[in-house]
């Protein structure tokens, strides 16, 4: 990948975090990138091409490494929270959340990891609350809230500065479920 390419991208998912995609304009992109507008049109023909290959490419969904599950339920909802599925800047998580009511890529993008979220904090709970499969609405819920909070505390923290402690969040929805 070209330097200048890099370079794009990443005065983009600046500007995009910062703003929005609406409020940026391409020269201002290729001016925080110090290139040419017109390199920016070569790489990107359209500046929806920007955010299009911003949310491909710099926020991928990982598959979990091949691991046992820690026996209890906290400790597997915290060892998810500390291994959060999507590899993505705080700035493109921003990015998505901001997006997602105008642009498809975005929303389905934040709607596939929050399913995967939800999916692997259920199957954990599961795993390790033998007793409680066959309670799979409570499980459920459980596992929701979970992803949710995951989700949504980049932002949080953007709008307010505060942190919301996974581990906490680990332990209390534990102790709802036991």
């Amino acid at each position: 990948m070209s330097d200048s390419r890099t370079r794009i991208l990443d005065a983009a998912e600046a500007l995009f975090a910062e703003t929005g995609y609406e409020a940026t304009s391409t020269a201002r992109i290729a001016l925080a990138a110090e290139v040419p507008k017109g390199l920016v049109f070569h790489y990107f023909p359209q500046k929806m091409d920007v955010l299009l290959t911003l949310i491909d490419e710099r926020t991928e969904i990982e598959e979990p490494p091949e691991e046992p599950l820690p026996p209890d339920p906290a400790g597997a909802l915290r060892r998810l929270a500390s291994r959060l599925p999507l590899r993505a800047s705080p700035s493109m998580r921003r990015i998505l959340f901001r997006e997602a009511d105008t642009h498809r890529t975005a929303r389905d993008r934040l709607t596939a990891l929050n399913r995967e979220l939800v999916r692997r904090a259920r199957r954990a709970l599961e795993l390790t609350l033998p007793g409680t499969r066959g309670d799979a609405a409570r499980l459920e819920i459980a596992a929701a809230t979970f992803a949710t909070v995951l989700l949504y505390q980049e932002n949080l923290f953007h709008l307010t500065g505060d942190r919301i402690d996974p581990d906490a969040l680990a332990d209390l929805i534990t102790r709802a479920l036991t």
